[in-house]
């Protein structure tokens, strides 16, 4: 994620500076579960530090089928949303993240089941026990006017209206904003969208899009994001837009969708996009999934991009850098997802780093500046506020340490370790943790045993150290 309203000011205090000098998902699920359930009832959280009510314990979702019919005038949303489940421990109720909307009815392998609200939880207590193991399938319907969720540190996300539609951006918490989900990284799904929009509109989702039919003054979507995805990268944007559709040399499907007012200053970065692939392809591998592109909206209430699954999108027609920015979270943060929000330097450290790669590679300044005109800020700076391992809460997860810092212990590990073991760290660690989860101290060890360097002190004081660090 990027935040040109909240961006990191060490991120823009750089390109000032530069101008003048796998694991398995039921598996991590088992080990978070019994930290916040025991018994027959699945928890209400997947005990994460920052977000304890994100996710669900006690099952799996293997995919999520969703139904909607979007109106911009009126902001009605109607949906259907389809679960197919297992469960990971014996089930009498088990919660699920939903906010907001009404529910009309909802069902357990087709059988009425009962539920109630408690906040952002929808309970649901099914008609009988579901046993360890077994696979269910939970369909809810659901009407209302959706709107944003207020995290942390002020900013909005979820579904956002906007004059022409609906800016769609779940991270970390929005998901929940439009459609029941098990809404925490660790859960990972398959997903079909079916969205019915106004004829006139376009309705943009993740992954692939399987074709479109406009009858009676409406169009309906369907998209298909195959590879798994974190429930908070799933998006349903829908607006008036100029589409592009092509197919790159490597057989990627490329969707671009650019509010017309946006569109000439768009065009020359999204023309970049299947360079800014290929690049990112060589230096962290095959490109993880089978669909790209871009959704470039005009929502100047919202303040930052998102790296949506195969299709990021953005407030405003994007920078080179950001689309770079957005574009390495394909590969660190979407195939490569987090097991708990502390660890959200594995996502914004690698993409900031990407930026960095990108300007030294194509005539810009040398990480090594980057990295000098960083640390040349005084110990004061907003930029020693917090170690990037330990951001402290949520409402730090976006803010210049995570960010800028996260990509300094990047550089500072290049030049410890030296260029060709520094890349064939960030190969492997995409390639071993792909379509799956990370952690930061399995990245430590991936980097020791790559390098076959002692690199604890680095990480101690990089990540972890308070305050700026004694020498760079």
């Amino acid at each position: 994620m990027t935040h040109p309203r909240r961006r990191p000011t060490a991120l823009l205090r750089r390109e000032t500076v530069a101008a003048t000098v796998p694991v398995a998902v039921a598996a991590l699920l088992a080990v978070a579960g019994p930290a916040t359930a025991a018994g027959p009832t699945g928890a209400a959280g997947v005990g994460d530090a920052y977000f304890p009510l994100a996710g669900n314990g006690g099952y799996h979702v293997t995919h999520y089928d969703l139904t909607l019919r979007y109106d911009p005038g009126s902001r009605r949303l109607d949906g259907r949303a389809v679960l197919t489940a297992r469960a990971t421990q014996r089930l009498t109720r088990f919660d699920l993240d939903f906010q907001g909307l009404k529910v009309t009815g909802l069902t357990v392998d087709h059988v009425k089941a009962a539920h109630r609200r408690q906040g952002q939880e929808l309970v649901v207590t099914p008609k009988r026990a579901l046993r360890k193991g077994e696979r269910f399938q939970v369909t809810v319907t659901y009407k209302g006017t959706p709107g944003p969720v207020t995290d942390p540190d002020g900013s909005l996300d979820g579904w956002i209206p906007t004059d022409d539609g609906a800016f769609v951006a779940g991270e970390p918490q929005g998901a929940m904003t439009w459609f029941p989900a098990n809404n925490h990284p660790l859960d990972k799904s398959s997903y079909d969208f079916t969205i019915t929009v106004p004829a006139g509109r376009a309705a943009v989702a993740n992954g692939v899009l399987l074709g479109q039919r406009t009858a009676h003054g409406r169009t309906t979507y369907r998209w298909r994001q195959q590879e798994p995805m974190a429930a908070y990268l799933a998006t349903a944007t829908v607006g008036k837009f100029q589409v592009e559709q092509y197919t790159t040399r490597d057989g990627l499907r490329v969707y671009n969708a650019v509010d017309p007012r946006e569109a000439a200053a768009a065009a020359p970065v999204l023309k970049k996009l299947p360079s800014v692939l290929e690049w990112e392809s060589r230096l962290f591998g095959p490109y993880p999934f089978r669909a790209a592109g871009s959704i470039v909206d005009h929502a100047p209430n919202v303040g930052y991009a998102l790296e949506t699954q195969t299709r990021p999108v953005y407030d405003r027609a994007p920078s080179l850098s950001t689309l770079v920015h957005e574009s390495a979270h394909q590969w660190f943060g979407d195939s490569v997802s987090l097991t708990s929000w502390k660890d959200i330097w594995l996502n914004e450290g690698f993409a900031t780093y990407a930026e960095w790669l990108y300007a030294e590679q194509h005539g810009g300044d040398s990480a090594q500046k980057t990295f000098d005109g960083l640390y040349a800020l005084p110990a004061t700076d907003e930029l020693w506020a917090f170690p990037p391992g330990d951001p402290g809460s949520g409402a730090n997860i976006f803010d210049t340490p995570v960010y800028a810092r996260g990509a300094m212990t990047l550089h500072v590990l290049r030049t410890t370790v030296g260029d060709r073991a520094f890349f064939r760290v960030l190969r492997a660690w995409a390639a071993a943790h792909r379509n799956g989860n990370g952690t930061t101290a399995q990245f430590e060890r991936l980097a020791e045993r790559t390098s076959g360097k002692d690199l604890g002190d680095l990480f101690r004081t990089w990540l972890y150290g308070r305050g700026k660090p004694v020498t760079p």
